[in-house]
């Protein structure tokens, strides 16, 4: 495929019908203005990409921009579909200067004998897994564990150095000299030239994510070919230490040992670029997440008091503010990308900086909410085989730093600044971020114990479980004959996160964790929920039920939406049973709003135990249809499924019987068609003598893992080091699936139709195994 590589075209890639300057004609309609004078250097997308990008987002998700010459990508699911498929999209790009090199430069890096070859992160396959595993060993959370006491020894060495001055520049002061350190002890590089480490990792980003002038790339050129002749300098003088330690130790030694996989010219060349990679990203990031903090008072507060929010924080930040932008890729070959067909050669930015704020994956994306329960879905590290593989150390680092700084400075405030960063594409952070404090009112000078660390965190993805807000009772009613209507507020009165139509949210009251659907309106600052009393149930809602009172103070997790609603639909059947009404009734709320066509089918045992009646007949009377089973009132489904329209959708939540009836009737209809909502599952706890181990081989990561008996498939992807969200671990929610390329799964959740597991493309990695011991192939 190499030789078919071509240079995607600067000219509009529509050719004569767009005119000269993509003119009223342009095919792509009314944001090609947008896409034409997009510019990647331009102020607002270097202030706030994910914000410059939201047209984009919201009408032309890929979209050509002249000035640069890429196609660019800024939908989350979009995003994750180019870095799913390495083969597709290349990322033989990635280090590829977005400025070409005067001659002038070319020259100068010539007498230094540059050399940079192919890395980690700009190899094609199969030369890049071959690799990766290799070298992977290192990165292992397991391996991770030993580096915690080295970092937090550093961070609170540079905290004791300026604790006492009222006023730093945290990236000065902390934030880039540790994780500095922090690299070039996992790699076993000598720690004596950290000053002029610091200008040739400058110059090496501005040589291939900026936009030096004619002038300015002479002189990056010098320092380029400088920090080539000390990167393999080092190297040398690693080569006569056989018995070293740290990542390049081991990686010299493979160049011993494999010479054919890990090249001399790879050693150089990753030296090089892994000194960069290593620390700028953090400390960019970790800028970034205590300026984000800092001017979200509240958060700051909130952690101050609750350390064990500190994953989840860092994951919020990492996804509302990350030190990586965008990344790129190149096509290897005609493709075709959320409907925009894209021509061998094609070059892509992929924003991902925009893809973390897609209120499509991220309910109300744009807010900064340290609570959100998917915030671990971010895409700042990657995705997929070229994933960043020292996301754990950075995120070691960052927890760390919150964590010391939140209990010892737990009144810093930003110092009036104005923030200056390195103009360029894939990048951001700011040069200094200047702090104070008064220092008469620091917590350690009362008390010696609270240098002492309050919280120390497993290295990995946060635990969601760990992730609850406090809220409050504010109101408890019946609802209908056993059911408890419950309004919900923030203890201070903050407005709680928005949600839409199919989102629910989980209680924590007393040692249950039971998630419920909203049902009153997003605008609230409150929340409303039903709860039905099911006294064969496992227990949670008796004991609400029992229980609960007004003024009480519990802990939520999200809202959430894996019931999303398809607002385009031409047409909406809303069919609910019993409690099943509270997402229907968002989303005929919605609908409603909307002006769009709907009806709305509500059956239950008595009318008496049917909750919201009067609101259901009042704001949706014209299109409702109530059947009380007591009145020997029945929903004739058959007719239902059989008169729907064209294109139409059918939304329905209730009891299994209902379901499992419309998944049946439903059968035949194209994909999309029906879409539900389970109250329960049926999945319990694995037996290991009833279960058998299999083996999975995760195609995107390039690993084949075995899973024990004892062990659910998710908790063996997650100690492999992989991220995959998860919420209910019981099969309900969806948020595990992955895609399955080969292998016989047996399914055991209640997500999936009959449709799709008789398929065999999706399973939930939370319940579901191999059939029979199998083998599996997963796109992970």
């Amino acid at each position: 495929m190499a030789g078919q590589i071509k240079d995607s075209p600067r000219e509009c890639p529509f050719g004569d019908a767009a005119h000269d300057e993509w003119g009223q004609d342009c095919p792509i309609g009314d944001p090609a203005a947008m896409a034409r004078s997009f510019d990647a250097f331009g102020g607002s997308y270097q202030l706030n990409p994910a914000e410059a990008l939201r047209w984009s987002r919201d009408q032309l998700p890929v979209f050509y921009a002249p000035k640069l010459g890429y196609w660019v990508v800024t939908r989350y699911d979009d995003i994750k579909t180019v870095f799913r498929d390495a083969i597709l999209f290349s990322p033989r790009n990635v280090l590829e200067r977005i400025t070409p090199a005067t001659p002038e430069a070319q020259e100068i890096l010539k007498t230094y004998g540059y050399g940079m070859g192919r890395t980690m992160v700009n190899e094609d396959e199969p030369a890049h897994m071959e690799r990766r595993r290799t070298l992977l060993d290192h990165f292992m959370p397991d391996k991770l564990e030993a580096q915690q006491d080295m970092v937090r020894r550093l961070t609170r060495e540079k905290i004791d150095a300026f604790i006492d001055s009222g006023r730093v520049d945290l990236i000065e002061g902390m934030l880039y000299e540790v994780p500095l350190l922090v690299a070039l002890h996992f790699l076993g590089v000598p720690e004596d030239e950290i000053a002029t480490i610091k200008t040739f990792s400058v110059a090496h980003s501005v040589n291939t994510w900026g936009k030096p002038s004619d002038q300015k790339q002479i002189e990056v050129a010098h320092d380029v070919g400088r920090f080539w002749e000390y990167a393999g300098a080092i190297i040398e003088k690693m080569r006569a230490e056989p018995e070293g330690t740290g990542w390049m130790h081991h990686t010299i030694r493979m160049n011993v040992e494999k010479p054919e996989v890990v090249t001399d010219n790879y050693v150089h060349s990753m030296m090089m670029a892994i000194i960069v990679a290593a620390h700028e990203t953090t400390s960019l990031a970790s800028a970034n997440m205590f300026r984000t903090l800092l001017e979200h008072r509240e958060a700051w507060n909130d952690i101050c008091a609750d350390p064990s929010l500190i994953p989840n924080a860092v994951e919020e930040c990492l996804r509302y503010a990350g030190s990586i932008v965008a990344w790129r890729r190149q096509t290897t070959a005609p493709t075709r990308l959320n409907g925009v067909d894209l021509p061998v050669g094609a070059k892509l930015l992929i924003v991902q900086a925009s893809g973390n704020q897609d209120e499509r994956h991220f309910e109300d994306g744009d807010t900064f909410d340290i609570y959100r329960d998917n915030a671990i879905d971010h895409l700042t590290f990657g995705y997929g085989a070229h994933q960043c593989m020292g996301k754990n150390i950075g995120r070691m680092e960052m927890r760390i730093f919150l964590e010391e700084m939140t209990r010892r400075l737990p009144h810093l405030r930003l110092a009036a600044q104005d923030f200056d960063q390195l103009p360029n594409i894939s990048f951001r952070g700011p040069d200094a971020l200047w702090v104070e404090w008064d220092p008469t009112q620091n917590p350690e000078r009362a008390d010696a114990k609270v240098k002492t660390p309050r919280r120390s965190f497993a290295v990995g993805p946060p635990a969601r479980r760990d992730v609850a807000r406090k809220v409050r009772i504010a109101d408890l009613h019946q609802e209908a004959e056993g059911t408890l209507g419950l309004t919900i507020e923030d203890p201070q009165g903050r407005p709680l996160p928005k949600w839409s139509a199919g989102s629910h949210i989980e209680l924590c009251v007393g040692e249950y964790d039971r998630k419920y659907s909203l049902c009153g309106s997003p605008d609230d600052n409150s929340y409303r929920v039903a709860i039905r009393r099911e006294d064969l149930g496992r227990g949670g809602s008796r004991y609400i039920h029992e229980t609960l009172q007004a003024g009480a103070e519990i802990r939520m997790r999200g809202p959430s939406n894996l019931f999303r609603l398809d607002e385009s639909a031409p047409h909406v059947v809303l069919i609910a049973g019993g409690i099943g009404i509270t997402p229907i009734l968002a989303m005929a709320d919605r609908l409603k709003d909307l002006g769009r066509s709907y009806e709305l089918h509500y059956g239950g045992r008595s009318k008496s135990t049917m909750a919201f009646l009067d609101r259901v007949a009042r704001d949706h009377g014209a299109v409702l249809s109530l059947y009380a089973g007591d009145e020997s009132q029945r929903m004739d489904l058959p007719a239902l499924v059989a008169d729907l329209r064209e294109g139409a959708q059918i939304y329905a939540c209730g009891p299994k019987g209902l379901l499992n009836t419309l998944e049946v009737l439903t059968k035949d209809l194209p994909e999309g068609s029906f879409h539900f909502e389970h109250f329960s599952s049926n999945v319990a706890g694995l037996d290991p003598e009833k279960e058998q181990p299999f083996q999975v081989e995760l195609s995107d990561s390039g690993l084949v893992l075995n899973v024990a008996a004892d062990t659910t498939l998710l908790d063996a992807i997650m100690a492999a080091g992989i991220d995959v969200a998860c919420d209910c671990r019981e099969g309900l929610c969806g948020s595990c699936e992955v895609t399955v390329i080969e292998g016989e799964v047996d399914h055991r959740d209640m997500v999936l139709t009959r449709a799709e597991r008789a398929g065999g493309k999706r399973m939930m990695t939370c319940c579901s195994r191999a059939r029979h011991g199998a083998r599996l192939k997963l796109a992970l």
